[in-house]
């Protein structure tokens, strides 16, 4: 049982550091770029960062689950890659449809996706929250 944190809590620092990475570089990118300026863009270049944005996030996300399927095939709590995205992908969205399962050796160990996502996904509802607050401010009130 201590294996599984340990390794989990490894894989979950892991993918936090690559979502804040991909999260706080696209910040950068935003403070040094014109797009960010809501009162100097337009609509369109409004809509643009928000897409870019979601772009960002949706490519951190997966990444994320990426990295949990390759760690549960790593580690031997599924033999197959695409059986281990599968797993990782509804595991770390808390879908968790129970039709794949993994052994009792892992079971914290893939629990742990689940706290990923949860955190990943709150990180990213932050950062969109404030986005859209800046960009529209006027429309948020």
């Amino acid at each position: 049982m201590v294996a599984q944190i340990l390794w989990g809590s490894l894989v979950l620092g892991l993918c936090t550091l690559v979502h804040l990475f991909i999260v706080i570089g696209w910040v950068q990118v935003l403070r040094r770029s014109t797009l960010s300026r809501a009162g100097s863009a337009k609509l369109v270049k409004q809509f643009m960062v928000v897409g870019i944005t979601l772009a960002a996030i949706i490519f951190a996300h997966t990444v994320q689950v990426w990295i949990w399927a390759g760690a549960l095939v790593g580690l031997g709590a599924l033999q197959s890659f695409p059986d281990a995205l599968y797993f990782a992908l509804v595991t770390y969205t808390t879908v968790g449809y129970g039709d794949l399962t993994i052994g009792p050796d892992f079971r914290i160990f893939g629990a742990m996706a689940a706290v990923t996502g949860m955190l990943g996904f709150g990180i990213s509802t932050a950062f969109l929250v404030g986005l859209l607050g800046r960009l529209f401010p006027n429309h948020l009130k």
